[in-house]
Formats: C-alpha cells, structure tokens, sequence
C-alpha cells in the first residue's frame, strides 16, 4: 500500500512538494482553501537551488515563457521623472539560470505539473488533526473525514495546519513593521522592461510591467493594526488609502484602482519563527514555519524545501522523526543566510524618511550606469 500524504495548500511550495512526492510512489492529496487560484500577487524569483528542481520538473520552460524580463529599476520623483536608476541581477527570461515571474502564475505552472499525479481538492480547508502514532485523522470543513500517513502544512504565514498543531499565531509571528498590497493595474509606469517606483517617507508606490500584465504593488512601514484581519479586503484597502491618501505624486489614480480591485493581495510583513517545523507525522513548509515575508526570498526556499522533504521522506517513509529531522537540518542551513537581509532590503525599498530616500537614490547613482 502507498504511502498517503495530505498537504493542505496548493501554492509554491505544496505543489512542488506533491509533484516530487508523487513522483517517488507516495498517494497524494492536497486540500486548498481558495475556491480557484489567484490572479494577483507579487512578481517572485526562482534561482539558486530551486534552478535544478524546476529544471528536473521540466517546468522551466513554461517559466521562462511566463518571465517579466525586466532588467531595471527606476526610482521616480512626484512628477514621474526618473532620479536614479539601477540594473536588476541576474536575467529575468531564464536564459541566465534563474528567471522572475508572477508569484500566481509560478503556482498555477507548478500545479499544472503535479495536477495528474495528485488529488486537488479546492475549496475545502482543514479542521481538525489528530495524530495517533501511526497515522493521522483529519476532519475538513466541506468533505468527510479521512485518515493519512503524514500531514504536510503548506499553508502560508496564517498557517491552519500550524496553528491547530503547534499553537496560536502570536506565538511564532513577529510583525516586522511592514504592510505590502499588490494588484493588477491598466497599464505600465515605464518601458517594456523597467520598474518604476516612486517613495514618500515609509511608503512605496511601484508598477511592474509583468510581461505584459502589469501589477502594482504598495509598501508601507506601519505598526501592528488593532483588528487587523488577513481577510477583510475592504478593511485592507481602507489601510491603503489611510496611508497614501494625498502623497502619491503623478500615480495618484492608482488608489481609484485599489479601491475597484476584485481580487487584491494584501497582508503585513511578518517573520515566522520556531524552534521546530515538525510534530509526530505534521510538518510545516514554506511561510508555514519559516517566513519573511516580501524580502526573503520565499518562492525560492519553497521549492527547495519541497524537494528536499520529499528527498527525507522517500528515503524513510516509515520513520517520520529521521526524515523531518534530516529536512529540518538541511534547510536551516539554506534558509538562514536569506532571513538576515531584510534590514537592508527594506532601506532600498522603503527608505524611512526624506533624507533615507536621497541617500539611496545618490548611492544608486553611483552604480555602474545602466
């Protein structure tokens, strides 16, 4: 009999891990919240050690088909006038190893790829774990009951996996003073492969050309909101308007765009951290255990993470505390390198205050000219 795995979430990280763990003989399910997959979402990169397990998917073609090719960014003044300008790494089209695409359409491509190996249930979420020893039972708000061999919480930084084994948010979630909101707007600030960016003190306002399909995104400093809800998206576009209200410049009618967005991304910029990612036969991935948000390189880590849990769990199916240990050990030492730039990348792209803001744009100019 095959090994049953359950993964509650379909995103980056859930899907990879159901493609490689179908791949090596195990019985995959994965449960997903949302009644279809989203449109929105930041632009992400996929590099390093990802390169290799997308390759080995045989994705990246389908990836580099998907790529923004943008190659700069250009810092903006109120008027739309260009103060500094500065290259991006690496190339966005994936001739050069790694590539850069919508955060939503690096999922759909990776679900697309595990979809005829696993079981996708949509619009159904978790409810209830119990874990005996030797197998798991799980109830769920829309279906019946069923029982699996391990539970993987691929859920994201509000993780009902985590919270239903390990504890309450609050324990593990550090709000890092940063609230990030994307949608797809009408039309590009720039050129065919140019960001563009304007800041006010704590705040950003940037358009990024997508491929054709451009998304805006807004990032502000602010402290944790009293009642914050992760899902309120009126409540989401009042804190936008709250904070770029009559400090947009040129990009004003981007706020008329949020107010109209049916399907905007939203949610502070947090940290996830724990002295464990697993319990019994569950385990955490990706945001789920391991997050910073925005600034950390999250897609990244996530499909590596996948891989090298399902690398732990073929090689002992049977033994639940060696494999996650072993997946624990291994993508600590990846993972904690990326968690120590977000000071820095926050001061590039959200300087705090007017002066923050002149320092960076001179030591762009600097750079090598584009």
């Amino acid at each position: 009999m095959k090994t049953s795995v359950l993964i509650s979430g379909a995103g980056v990280g859930g899907s990879t891990l159901a493609y490689w763990l179908a791949d090596n003989g195990f019985q995959v399910t994965v449960v997903e919240r949302a009644g279809a997959q989203r449109s929105s979402g930041n632009p992400v990169d996929v590099r390093g050690p990802a390169i290799d397990v997308v390759n080995r998917m045989g994705v990246m073609p389908e990836l580099r088909k998907a790529a923004t090719s943008v190659d700069r960014i250009s810092f903006v003044d109120a008027k739309g006038a260009v103060r500094a300008s500065v290259r991006t790494g690496g190339s966005s089209d994936g001739a050069g190893g790694e590539v850069e695409l919508p955060r939503a359409e690096l999922a759909a491509v990776l679900l697309g790829a595990a979809r005829d190996r696993a079981e996708i249930r949509w619009g159904d979420t978790i409810t209830g774990l119990a874990d005996d020893g030797d197998r798991v039972a799980v109830t769920f708000a829309g279906s019946a009951p069923a029982t699996y061999d391990y539970v993987i919480g691929a859920d994201g930084l509000h993780s009902g996996v985590r919270r239903l084994v390990f504890g309450e948010e609050p324990e593990f979630v550090r709000h890092k003073g940063m609230y990030v909101a994307t949608l797809p707007v009408e039309h590009a600030l720039g050129e065919e492969r140019e960001v563009v960016m304007y800041n006010t003190p704590g705040r950003s306002v940037s358009v990024h050309p997508a491929g054709g399909k451009p998304l805006a995104a807004f990032i502000f400093r602010g402290p944790e909101t009293p009642g914050y809800d992760y899902r309120d998206t009126a409540q989401h576009k009042r804190l936008v308007h709250a904070a770029y209200a009559g400090r947009m410049g040129a990009f004003g009618g981007l706020l008329e765009q949020v107010s109209a967005a049916p399907d905007l991304y939203f949610d502070a910029v947090c940290q996830v951290r724990m002295p464990s990612w697993s319990r019994g036969r569950v385990a955490l991935l990706g945001d789920a255990g391991s997050s910073l948000s925005l600034f950390g390189d999250g897609s990244t880590l996530a499909i590596a993470g996948a891989h090298t849990l399902a690398e732990e769990l073929t090689r002992t199916p049977a033994d639940p505390h060696t494999a996650f240990t072993r997946y624990e050990e291994r993508h600590r030492r990846l993972l904690a390198p990326k968690q120590r730039g977000f000071r820095l990348a926050g001061a590039l792209m959200v300087p705090a205050s007017r002066p923050g803001i002149l320092a960076r744009d001179a030591v762009v100019r600097l750079l090598p000219r584009i």
